[in-house]
């Protein structure tokens, strides 16, 4: 469930938070019998007081829609929804047939292009390390992760983000969720509040709030984080940021951002918590140096090979100052003893031998390719469009004069194409309207350029339908 909070309308949160509740209900979005999210879950998740909704679930409950079994939770009620009609009344039926017909052009950010994955040097690297490696190798091994693997992480941090680190301060991690979600274990125990970016996906969110983090969304502007929106009465636990390539926005933080927010970490003695996803892709410029080298006692620095590599490896690390080393090894051992030892090996011998660096350097190629693709594609059908943000990363931001993005998305998805409007990603602010996040990483030049021209179909069909 997604709900999109409008805190200048007249309408009140409980309002707003009722009526889009209710439609997700009648819609059938949500699933007859499906338990729904505690009242103090959903409240962080949304950054609004529980008794808000402690007031929506009470309304669903008197109006049927909802019920509340004891000791249980709260479930949504059988017959409270519509069945399901997939027919829209703006398109003819012709119309309707084709789009079904449809592979679905997929614009999601942060995907890589995994027909990319080096396939053949893994297999070969993974033969080796099943045959060559000692037996100790197949037992357990230390929760923080294999030293080699650590030591050549640390080297290349260093070499290419400005990352200080002694390996034994890398430890590695089933991909920064997990490394996210225990760093928030290990620093809400005093204090609940986490500073977050805002406009941020709702993954990053979810992996706070479910900790029983309290979020305090600080707006983001063409410099990044505004560190004067920043508590001094009420400082976090600690603040997250993505300072190279800020998502979804694209922007980079800036040198005179990033020493405020290290003497506001150093001030009220809170972490700066950087989360470092996809900085190697830079097609501009050179690459911005990570916050951490500034002060690497205030900054837990994150980083992964998901976006790199694939997400299917799920292998993460996270960089920590001495202070919170030990604390976090215990929680890493007792969430997974430690991660698959054969797959370091292998990321070991594929970083060792030079193969990585090669895997960046092709990976850049293809995406600036696919980069110039969409940004051709879009001015060429929208003139006005705008392109905003760094040139980095697997993703852009594109601003179309005119067009309600969020409005747009039933519309462009009858016509075959899936888009995410940068609004969907905001907590506390209605600024992006007219804003669009785009991915490019995993569709090829081809996909990109018909992806395009179904927005293009779409918004033509949008438009009319709303002049008709």
């Amino acid at each position: 469930m997604w709900f999109q909070l409008d805190r200048s309308s007249k309408k009140t949160l409980t309002q707003q938070v009722y009526e889009q509740f209710m439609q997700y209900i009648l819609e059938g979005n949500v699933k007859v019998d499906e338990k729904l999210p505690s009242t103090r879950e959903l409240a962080t998740s949304l950054g609004v007081s529980r008794n808000i909704i402690l007031e929506v679930y009470d309304q669903l409950v008197a109006e049927g829609y909802l019920v509340v079994r004891p000791r249980s939770g709260t479930f949504v009620a059988p017959g409270s929804l519509f069945q399901k009609n997939n027919e829209n009344p703006q398109m003819k039926s012709s119309e309707l047939l084709m789009t079904n017909n449809q592979n679905f052009i997929d614009f999601k950010a942060a995907t890589p292009a995994m027909d990319h994955f080096p396939r053949k040097v893994w297999g070969r690297l993974a033969k080796d390390v099943c045959y060559e490696s000692p037996d100790y190798l197949f037992g357990y091994q230390p929760s923080c992760g294999l030293l080699e693997l650590r030591e050549e992480i640390s080297r290349y941090i260093l070499r290419t983000r400005g990352v200080i680190s002694d390996p034994k301060q890398v430890i590695i991690t089933s991909g920064a969720t997990q490394a996210l979600s225990l760093i928030t274990d290990l620093l809400i125990k005093q204090n609940k509040l986490v500073a977050i970016e805002d406009p941020m996906t709702d993954e990053m969110r979810t992996i706070f709030s479910y900790a029983g983090a309290e979020l305090c969304p600080i707006p983001v502007d063409d410099k990044g984080i505004n560190t004067d929106c920043l508590s001094q009465e009420k400082p976090p636990a600690f603040i997250f940021v993505l300072p190279s390539h800020q998502f979804p926005t694209g922007v980079t933080l800036t040198i005179q951002r990033r020493i405020q927010l290290i003497e506001y970490a150093r001030q009220h003695n809170c972490y700066i918590v950087e989360d470092d996803y996809d900085s190697e892709f830079t097609y501009e410029g050179t690459p911005v140096h990570s916050v951490q080298g500034l002060d690497p006692d205030k900054v837990i620095y994150v980083g992964t090979f998901s976006k790199i590599l694939s997400p299917g490896l799920r292998i993460g690390y996270v960089v920590l100052p001495m202070d919170l080393l030990e604390p976090f090894e215990k929680l890493k051992w007792f969430s997974d003893r430690h991660h698959s030892t054969l797959e370091q090996m292998i990321l070991t011998k594929f970083m060792k031998e030079g193969h990585f660096d090669r895997h960046i350097r092709k990976m850049k190629r293809i995406y600036r390719k696919r980069r110039e693709a969409l940004v051709n594609s879009l001015k060429a059908h929208f003139p006005d469009c705008e392109i905003l943000g760094h040139s980095a990363g697997m993703h852009l931001v594109a601003e179309l004069k005119g067009v309600n993005v969020s409005k747009l998305m039933n519309w462009t998805q009858n016509h075959g194409v899936l888009i995410y409007p940068v609004g969907h990603y905001s907590l506390a602010t209605n600024h992006y309207a007219h804003q669009l996040v785009l991915g490019y990483g995993s569709l090829s030049v081809e996909n990109i350029e018909e992806g395009v021209r179904r927005i293009k179909k779409a918004v033509k069909s949008y438009q009319e339908g709303i002049t008709s």
